[in-house]
């Protein structure tokens, strides 16, 4: 009897491993889209007041572009907060910070304020530029959240551009809770002036 007892318990931990892994990995790898070298594809967004903003406003200066998931994630808020590490030195190289995110831009604003990271928030709340790079997460927001969120969200990805809009550096999150380090972002941005 014990011997199922210890069965049936690896069984349910088996399980609950590949339950786990199903919600935190992704197969994605980065979009072609996205692939260092090539232009950053234009894409439509709204900005904090509800004004259109398009990608190609990035022209001319570099950019740190972060997809994040919402303010609800809690991967997301600690990005924001490792960020504050280097935005300053980030912003001192002349680069913008984006963060696009699918939802409500108040609540994301009020994260970056609470760790004082200056970003230009924009809001894709369609989707629609996420479906465009590839980096739509079909069901990636918890069931707890869904009634005020939706079902779809943004995968976590980094984008790096230099002024004429051409991807240097880019990086999707394998897991959930991958992000890309703060450092690596300044290094490319780094990297546009050497």
């Amino acid at each position: 009897m014990e011997l199922w007892i210890v069965i049936g318990g690896l069984v349910a931990v088996a399980l609950a491993a590949l339950a786990f892994r199903a919600y935190f990995k992704s197969d994605n790898r980065l979009p072609p889209v996205l692939r260092p070298g090539s232009k950053l594809p234009a894409f439509d967004a709204e900005d904090e007041q509800g004004n259109p903003v398009q990608s190609a406003e990035l022209l001319g200066s570099p950019a740190v572009i972060l997809f994040v998931r919402g303010n609800w994630c809690p991967f997301c808020s600690r990005q924001v907060a490792n960020l504050t590490r280097a935005y300053k030195a980030i912003n001192e190289r002349g680069a913008r910070l984006i963060l696009v995110t699918p939802k409500p831009l108040e609540t994301t604003r009020r994260v970056a304020e609470f760790f004082e990271v200056e970003f230009d928030f924009w809001l894709d709340a369609e989707l629609k530029a996420g479906e465009m790079l590839g980096l739509v997460q079909s069901g990636g927001v918890p069931s707890s959240h869904r009634d005020e969120y939706g079902e779809d969200t943004l995968w976590p990805a980094a984008v790096v551009t230099d002024v004429d809009g051409v991807i240097r550096y880019a990086s999707i999150s394998r897991l959930i809770a991958d992000r890309p380090n703060p450092e690596k972002l300044l290094q490319a941005v780094e990297a546009l002036a050497a």
